[in-house]
């Protein structure tokens, strides 16, 4: 039905701006709400940013404001996760994810669709 696949993931100094794409195949009705989570060594997986289709909006955790930007290139079928100013905590996997409710600054869970995921390691 859905297939997300992350690319973009790279090691990179402190400051330093990576970002991420998100290719979507399939069927897009099922990405009204799409984003990112990131799961860090040793912790659980945490939202990061998202955008819904159903009333526009966008949500970013409180750590990244400022710093992260998400888009959507309808003509590519591609979510970009733009960072910058990195910090070494935002080490992590992060994993593309999709369905078609509202789940934006929610939890995981329920969450249908889930790309494999793309390790951002930042570090000096």
């Amino acid at each position: 039905q859905l297939q997300l696949v992350e690319s973009g993931g790279a090691l990179v100094q402190p400051a330093g701006s990576l970002r991420l794409s998100c290719a979507i195949n399939g069927l897009t009705s099922y990405t009204r709400a799409i984003g990112w989570f990131r799961q860090a060594p040793g912790k659980g997986r945490e939202g990061v940013s998202c955008l819904s289709e159903s009333d526009d909006s966008l949500y970013y955790v409180e750590s990244v404001k400022g710093r992260f930007t998400i888009s959507r290139d309808s003509a590519t079928n591609t979510v970009y996760l733009q960072m910058n100013s990195l910090k070494p905590e935002d080490t992590a996997v992060y994993y593309c994810a999709a369905d078609r409710w509202n789940w934006c600054g929610k939890s995981e869970d329920g969450i249908r669709f889930w790309g494999k995921g793309t390790l951002v390691n930042v570090s000096s």
